[in-house]
């Protein structure tokens, strides 16, 4: 066989499926990323970064956390991500991906079980590929499927530590998860909690800490957020007790073998977290936006949810990157979402309403939308 046959053969027929993936560069409005709050360009990260190159932070940290790469900076951002979110402790990592498999990877044991919804990261997915648990998947959304889920492994003879993961609000089609009732199961069948909160941390909450905000500190919980969406800045922390942090830089490979986040960064979401707490207005101009879209969007007789997520499913893969097409070509940088992203039969247009636009934008997506085939 040719060098990379397979491969080029792989690439032809998503192709011709219209699943072919290629690099755009960004252009026209922004209404696909996840730069909720307008953070990634703000005037005050900028000058936190400006002033921590200033008084001599690192752009590269040189080496893993547990060798010469754990800054100053690092841990500062952990004190105050620990304090902020109001859990006992905090750990930075690379990235959110990396993060959510580092979390299934090394804490779920053999003998134990990781019930999450059908509709959860890719992330924790592979996390999960690589843990030494079983796992459940249940119905989206469905408290009642998560314990029955684990009943029927207890029936069945199971007899470790339930891991019942979720994300508080889901990246492709805005919705929230039941925290409430799941936190019953939780209670009820001795398990532990995992909230993956990327795209509620900085939008939703008390000072922007997320729709879990009101669990922190709890023995059974253990949060993700994300730094890299409405926090403006890259990487992602691990909140939870201090058992778990010190066992996840003891025993999870991708922490101990990866050099650290740049000390650079740390300082930037460190500011971030401050921002976020001294600048409630962004909140409350980004709740009025979505409130607007809403409405700019009901008239159009198209659903809408109430976060900065606002899918617009078309079914077909090549009908949604049509549509992704026409609206860039008017100004709009909208993305096309596809399977293996979502679902087969729903491809769809992500619509993200960010602070990066104003009313009158989002009026003229709407009257764009409108005039698609």
């Amino acid at each position: 066989m040719a060098v990379l046959e397979f491969h080029k053969d792989c690439l032809r027929s998503l192709e011709r499926s219209g699943r072919l993936r290629v690099l755009a560069a960004r252009r026209g409005l922004d209404f696909s990323s996840n730069d909720y709050l307008g953070l990634a360009g703000s005037d005050r990260l900028r000058r936190a970064v400006a002033d921590a190159l200033e008084r001599g932070v690192a752009i590269g940290s040189g080496g893993s956390r547990l060798l010469r790469g754990n800054a100053e900076e690092h841990e500062l951002l952990e004190e105050e991500a620990a304090r902020f979110f109001g859990a006992e402790a905090a750990l930075f990592m690379g990235t959110g991906y990396a993060a959510n498999a580092l979390l299934f990877a090394t804490l779920p044991q053999r003998g134990d079980l990781v019930i999450h919804d059908a509709l959860i990261h890719a992330s924790a997915h592979e996390g999960m590929r690589l843990s030494r648990a079983e796992r459940i998947g249940f119905a989206h959304n469905d408290a009642d499927a998560a314990a029955d889920a684990i009943a029927s492994w207890r029936r069945r003879g199971g007899a470790g530590t339930p891991w019942l993961a979720v994300e508080s609000l889901y990246s492709m089609d805005g919705d929230r998860a039941p925290l409430e009732y799941l936190v019953a199961v939780a209670e009820r069948e001795g398990a532990m909690l995992l909230i993956d909160e990327a795209h509620a941390t900085g939008v939703f909450g008390p000072e922007g800490r997320g729709l879990a905000a009101g669990l922190e500190g709890r023995p059974d919980v253990l949060t993700l957020r994300t730094c890299g969406k409405a926090l403006g800045c890259e990487g992602a922390l691990i909140l939870g007790s201090s058992i778990a942090r010190d066992f996840l830089i003891n025993r999870g490979r991708s922490f101990i073998f990866s050099t650290s986040p740049s000390p650079l960064i740390a300082a930037a979401v460190r500011e971030a977290l401050l921002l976020l707490r001294d600048e409630p207005e962004r909140r409350e101009r980004l709740s009025a936006l979505i409130q607007h879209a809403g409405r700019e969007f009901a008239r159009l007789g198209l659903p809408t949810t109430a976060s900065p997520i606002q899918p617009l499913v078309l079914g077909e893969d090549r009908r949604a990157m049509e549509a992704a097409a026409a609206l860039q070509a008017r100004g709009f940088d909208v993305r096309g979402v596809r399977p293996p992203t979502v679902p087969p039969g729903t491809a769809r247009l992500r619509l993200s309403i960010t602070l990066n636009v104003d009313e009158a934008a989002v009026t003229a997506l709407a009257g764009a939308l409108k005039e698609l085939p």
